[in-house]
């Protein structure tokens, strides 16, 4: 084969002579290696990008974890908060109890007339004793448990208290409510309750009541808590005063020189009801005193005996 060459530098033409199979054997190795050196840099490219995009997925799969992870810690302090606010409530409310409770338990020490430095509910309880340290801090289970278990407490002493209240105050009321104690603070019995020789006729009689002698216009009170049924001047008694009380039971004052309560008058125990007189078949200032139960009269020395 010869190719022609052209010059326009020199203005020559000129031929050279090229062997086919020898150029064919020299060119292709060199298009081999050039093809070869394409899909080498082909495959590179290729594993390159495939990397870039495992890296861009694992990228974006750690951003997925971490804001996950986030959002898990956001919502587990949010949780915690949750438990510690639940947690603040009840202590909040335990500790309203606890001074009702106080308050409940200082009513009872005076209702009770105890010593009040030996129940002393606004002190701290006395403890003490060795014992192994645990650095094993609580969690809020733990807590939420050790709540549990002073919420069943406080429901307890509250319930015994509530009761012991009860009985106290039944007590009380019973004691308000039905005779007990003298009708004078000052004076003397002068007339027991049964067979007396009269002081007016010097015969044997039968004495309804006691009479506690004393200065006249000295005070007279109730020995009971009730209702006034008459309040009145009666032959014999001069004035008196009758008083209804619970159970069945009603007291009588007679020959008083005023009364100071009317019919249907509440009166307490202790309260003044009249002032010491001398009306009446009387031959000197007293109270005549009677107790009544269920209609019939009975002895009041039991009863003026009571606390």
């Amino acid at each position: 084969m010869n190719i022609i060459l052209l010059s326009s530098l020199c203005k020559k033409r000129g031929s050279i002579e090229i062997c086919v199979p020898r150029a064919a054997a020299w060119l292709l190795p060199g298009v081999a290696a050039i093809a070869g050196l394409l899909i080498w840099t082909g495959y590179e490219v290729g594993v390159y990008r495939a990397q870039q995009q495992q890296a861009e997925s694992l990228t974006v799969e750690l951003q997925d974890m971490l804001r996950n992870e986030r959002l898990a810690v956001e919502q587990a302090r949010a949780e915690q908060r949750d438990h510690l606010d639940a947690l603040a409530l009840r202590i909040g409310s335990m500790q309203a109890r606890m001074l009702r409770v106080d308050a409940l338990g200082e009513r009872l020490v005076g209702m009770g007339k105890l010593d009040p430095e030996e129940f002393d509910f606004a002190a701290e309880p006395a403890v003490g004793g060795i014992g192994a340290s645990s650095s094993v801090p609580h969690d809020v289970a733990d807590i939420s448990l050790d709540l549990e278990r002073l919420n069943s407490l406080l429901d307890d002493r509250e319930s015994k208290l509530a009761m012991l209240e009860e009985q106290l105050l039944n007590r009380k009321l019973i004691h308000e409510t039905l005779p007990s104690g003298r009708p004078v603070q000052k004076g003397w019995i002068s007339s027991y309750f049964g067979k007396r020789t009269d002081p007016f006729s010097g015969k044997k009689s039968y004495h309804r009541g006691m009479d506690f002698a004393g200065k006249k216009g000295a005070e007279v009170y109730a020995v009971a808590g009730g209702v006034v049924e008459r309040a009145e001047k009666v032959s014999g008694y001069g004035n008196v005063v009758e008083i209804r009380h619970a159970d069945g039971y009603t007291t009588l004052y007679g020959h008083n020189q005023e009364n100071l309560v009317g019919e249907g008058d509440v009166v307490t125990k202790g309260q003044l009801i009249a002032l010491l007189g001398n009306t009446g078949r009387s031959s000197g200032p007293h109270v005549h005193f009677e107790v009544h139960k269920d209609g019939k009269i009975v002895d009041p020395r039991r009863y003026i005996r009571a606390p």
